[in-house]
Order: structure tokens, then sequence, then C-alpha cells
């Protein structure tokens, strides 16, 4: 009689079982080494967020919550999650007895889109900042043809805009609005909106027609986190935030709320909207909590709003149009239309260069496809150590790459964007030198800089 023996699954590393996504993985390692990040919802997180994240933690399902799992062996991710519960609460100074927040969200629009599920019903109204003016896709964008994203599905979405002229909230116009439509739930904060919220005046609306006051800190949660942004914490019902851009953690999100709402919360999450969570991301949110609390980060996000400042007063000082006229925060938004140029010839073209930015809509904007403007944001490098002497270095060097920009422009054969990018790719384009330059000015002034976490992989 025969027997036959298995072999166990044997363990190899990536390079040897994988090369094809080794060698992606090294050549993107290599493309944010050598480039300049500057999109503003993205960071450089520590090694140790990403030895958390690189762990057999993955391997765990834990649907449910600490002590009450649907599946057996969870009694370590449980003290996982409950050590990130403590220090998401600890961090942002909440009184665990008032503040509640669960950890297990998958990311910023799932997070809200949560929220939602658990204080709304559908069809109920909600309103948000619309996104020309700065807001996010998850608080219920829609065009007049057609509702983008599934807020604006499943809830009755109506949106507040900044003044076209000053790029600015204006809060008694906001209030008229409220006042209006009476919302259930009004929501604030955005993703290019370079200014702080007045909190104080929208409890105040939100009260006046029963709403629940949701702030989406996502972009600025570490500013509040250090006390450089006025607190939501201090009037809103709820609270979202990332945990990968200025917080400088992984690609996941928290969801804090007032404790009457914890019950409703947890159960939008699971089994409400999602499975369950990734135990190793809660495990890094836990590590970049622990390391936001250090005298170290908070200087950090000093450094963050000081160089978005003086980038931008550098880019003004050039003659450069910025919506607002500045930025109390992390990021700014650069109008390009006084230039007869779209963000999108402008992101193209520092894609060439290798510096990342987004194209983004400026107040008046129609398209989100053709926007007027980009969004740059200073968290990833001041990560790598940028501070004021190359914060005017990078303004001269955008004012460059946007030059270049106007006369490649001019050059193509008409303004459309597919004529601009085929224009700049064919091989006897004119300018061709003009971008090789820039670039290699670029990768030398990258590599003088470390890149944080993954110098060492």
């Amino acid at each position: 009689m025969s027997t036959t023996t298995t072999k166990p699954f044997v363990s190899v590393n990536l390079k040897t079982s994988d090369p094809d996504i080794h060698r992606l993985i090294g050549l993107e390692r290599t493309r944010q080494f050598r480039g300049l990040e500057l999109i503003a919802s993205e960071n450089f997180t520590s090694r140790a967020v990403m030895e958390a994240l690189g762990t057999h933690l993955t391997n765990k399902y834990s649907e449910g919550l600490p002590g009450r799992r649907y599946y057996g062996g969870n009694e370590i991710i449980d003290q996982i999650e409950i050590i990130c519960q403590q220090r998401a609460l600890k961090a942002f100074r909440l009184d665990p007895s008032k503040w509640h927040v669960n950890v297990q969200s998958l990311s910023g629009s799932p997070a809200n889109f949560q929220v939602m599920t658990a204080l709304l019903s559908p069809g109920d109204k909600i309103m948000g900042l619309d996104l020309p003016s700065g807001g996010h896709l998850s608080h219920g964008y829609q065009t007049d043809k057609k509702k983008i994203s599934a807020p604006a599905i499943y809830f009755s979405s109506h949106a507040y805009q900044t003044d076209r002229e000053s790029g600015l909230l204006n809060y008694d116009l906001i209030e008229e609005q409220v006042g209006a439509v009476k919302p259930k739930m009004l929501i604030c904060g955005g993703s290019a909106y370079p200014r702080d919220w007045d909190y104080v005046r929208l409890r105040k609306m939100a009260d006046s027609v029963g709403a629940i006051l949701l702030a989406d800190m996502a972009h600025f949660s570490g500013l509040v986190l250090t006390q450089q942004h006025n607190n939501p914490f201090d009037y809103c019902h709820v609270v979202t935030t990332t945990t990968h851009k200025t917080l400088r953690g992984p690609r996941g999100a928290l969801i804090f709320c007032l404790t009457e709402y914890s019950k409703q919360i947890d159960e939008a999450v699971f089994p409400g909207c999602q499975g369950g969570p990734h135990n190793n991301v809660i495990a890094g949110i836990a590590v970049a909590l622990q390391e936001a609390m250090s005298d170290e980060y908070r200087q950090y996000i000093i450094n963050v709003k000081s160089n978005a400042s003086i980038l931008a007063t550098e880019l003004m000082k050039r003659g450069f149009t910025l919506v607002t006229g500045g930025t109390d925060n992390h990021l700014l938004l650069w109008d390009l239309r006084p230039l007869g140029l779209t963000g999108s010839k402008m992101e193209k073209i520092c894609d060439l260069c290798h510096v990342t930015l987004n194209k983004n809509t400026v107040p008046g904007d129609k398209s989100a496809l053709s926007p007027g403007g980009v969004r740059i944001g200073t968290p990833a490098l001041t990560s790598r150590g940028f501070t004021m002497k190359e914060m005017a270095e990078l303004a001269e060097l955008l004012q460059n790459i946007v030059q270049l920009a106007v006369k490649i422009q001019d050059a193509a054969p008409s303004k459309k964007l597919s004529d601009f990018e085929t224009f700049i790719n064919q091989s006897d384009c004119p300018f061709t030198d003009e971008i090789t330059k820039i670039r290699n000015h670029v990768h030398s002034w990258a590599e003088s800089f470390p890149l944080p976490g993954i110098d060492e992989f």
C-alpha cells in the first residue's frame, strides 16, 4: 500500500517567487526616491509603520469588535485593536467617556458613507462643500446630469460653494442655504480648501435645523492633533479622518463619534458596509499614532505649515494666482487660468519632469477632468527634510515648468489635451531637451534628501 506525501507550503522571498512584481516595486521605490512628491494627500510612512504592515497579522480574519468576534483566535488581534483605539483617543485629547472611535474602516470615502448609513435614512438630505470649491466626492458630489458618488445616489445631496472671487467660504450664505434646505447632516472639511474652518458657526447652523455635524478632517488631521488648526471635536458630533495623509500612517481611516452614536457607527461599519478589518493596517495606524504624539511630530507639522506658507508667498511674489491668496494649512491651490493653461496640462508636463502634483478644480470650474488649477501639498517633501530654502527653490522650479508648459501649448497643433500630450511625446519634440534638463535637475535634487522609511529596502 503506497502513501502520498504532500509538501508543506514553502515560503520564498518575493524576488524569487514573483520577479515581475518585485521589479515593479523596485521601480516605484526609485520613482519615489528620484522625484518630488507634491500631492497633498500623499506622504511617506516610517520604517516602523511599514514593518507593521508587512506582518502575519494580515493572515487573521476578525469580523466583529474586540471581545465580540465572529471567529476564534482573536485574543491578540483584540489587544492590537484596543491599543489603536486608546491611542487614537489619547492623540486627539478626547475623553473616552464622551467619545468613541472605530478604527476598522478601510479608507476615508467608506468611512464617510458608513457614518451616513449609520445616522441617516435613504433619501435624507445631506449638505457639504461642492467638489469644484474644494470639497470631496464622498460628501455627495453630483452634477446636473449625474449623481457621481454613492452618498449622492442614496441620499438627497445639496452643496454649498466658496466665493468665486475670493475662494473663501461665505458663512452667511451657507447659513441661508442650511436654513432653506434643512439637511439632516451638515458636512464640513474638504480636500482642496487651503483655509481653516469656523466650527462655531457651523455648529450653530446645524443646531438651527437639528442636523448632525460631520467634520471630515482627512487632510488636516495632523494639524488638529498638534493644535495647529481649529479643533472640530469641540463642536462636531462625528469626525472622520484618513490616516495616510498628514498623520503619516498606512492607508486606513478612523471614525470618531460621541458615545451616543457608537453602537450605530460600529454596526454600520460591520456588518453594514464591510466584512473583516485589515489587522495589519490597524497595527500600522497604532504605530503612526504613537509617533504622532512625539515632540518631533509636532515640529514636523509646524514645518509643514511653514513650508506651505513660504511656497505660497514665493509663487505669489512671482506673479502667480493662488485661490484665497495663500494658505492656512498644508496645501495651496494654484489658479492657472490667468496663464491660459489647464491643470491637466500642468500635471502632464510635471510628470515628465518627475514632479508629482494633481490637476484640481478651482472656484467657477465646470469640469473636474479639465480643471483650471493644480493642488500642491508640502507634507511629503517636509518628511524628506525640505525647509524654507528648498521651498524658494521649488517655487523657481515650478515657475520654470509652468513657463515651459505655456510654450509647449503655444507650439502644439491645438489647445486640446490630446494634442498637447501627443506633441510632447513625439521623438522630435523641440522641447525635449528642456524637459530632460529639468528632469535631471529634479533627480539630482531629490536624491540629495533621504526617503523616510524605505531607504534601507
